[in-house]
């Protein structure tokens, strides 16, 4: 298995997840850089696969679909409705074959209801879940559904490889100096950080990532500066969720 990420818009990412010539594409927004994408790497499209459904992640699929008849679309079940072209929804714990790959979805909500993770050999398509030192927005859930999303994440492997839907790490990176200065994983990411910064691991991310760490001392306490009323990893997830949505 092979794995091209392909910018999209402003800072998105979509990935070509390649099998034996044949790709899986994930989260196109747009058709026409996975087209010159599968054009390069001289790969036949298969499948698209949905991690949510706002249109920066799906924009993209009516094109492919015209342009490649009959693939899969694989969506959630609760977003199903919002993508286009879906011909099968998932739950969590599902499985998605693609060649001699098995992809296992993770229901990931909170950005999204249905947001999901596609899982596959070590590999873990994020979309706006997980990011490169962030998460994602609390568009349709809560502060618990999505520390709950991100802590699913958090057991896996250490060396599994996330592969999430924006670039947004130097800017997360810089909010995760303001909640732990004295943490020198976050200095460090940041000083050999280059672009793209996608993968990165579970590793990085139990090291630096400020919202997989909401029982560290320092962010416990930076939480409760930001209006956190207790220690309990709900409440400092929600502080520090509402500082970084004004954080400049």
């Amino acid at each position: 298995m092979h794995v091209v990420a392909v910018p999209c818009l402003q800072d998105n990412y979509a990935y070509l997840v390649i099998e034996e010539g044949r790709a899986a594409v994930v989260d196109p927004s747009e058709a026409a850089p996975i087209e010159a994408a599968l054009a390069r790497e001289g790969v036949t499209l298969a499948a698209i696969w949905a991690t949510h459904h706002h249109h920066d992640h799906v924009g993209g699929i009516k094109g492919l679909v015209a342009a490649h008849p009959g693939i899969d679309v694989i969506a959630s079940t609760t977003d199903a409705a919002k993508v286009p072209h879906v011909t099968r929804t998932v739950n969590d714990g599902d499985e998605v074959a693609f060649g001699n790959l098995r992809a296992k979805i993770i229901h990931n909500p909170a950005h999204t209801l249905g947001g999901i993770t596609f899982l596959i050999e070590g590999c873990a398509f994020t979309g706006d879940t997980l990011f490169g030192a962030g998460c994602g927005r609390l568009f349709e859930g809560d502060a618990a559904m999505m520390h709950a999303s991100l802590s699913k994440l958090a057991a896996l492997p250490a060396d599994t490889r996330v592969y999430f839907g924006h670039e947004y790490t130097a800017s997360n990176l810089r909010f995760a100096a303001a909640v732990e200065p004295d943490n020198a994983a976050v200095a460090r990411r940041a000083r050999e950080l280059t672009t793209p910064s996608t993968p990165s691991t579970l590793r990085d991310e139990h090291a630096t990532n400020p919202f997989l760490r909401s029982t560290e001392p320092a962010v416990i306490a930076a939480a409760r500066a930001h209006g956190a009323t207790s220690d309990d990893p709900v409440s400092v997830f929600a502080a520090i969720r509402a500082w970084k949505d004004s954080f400049k």
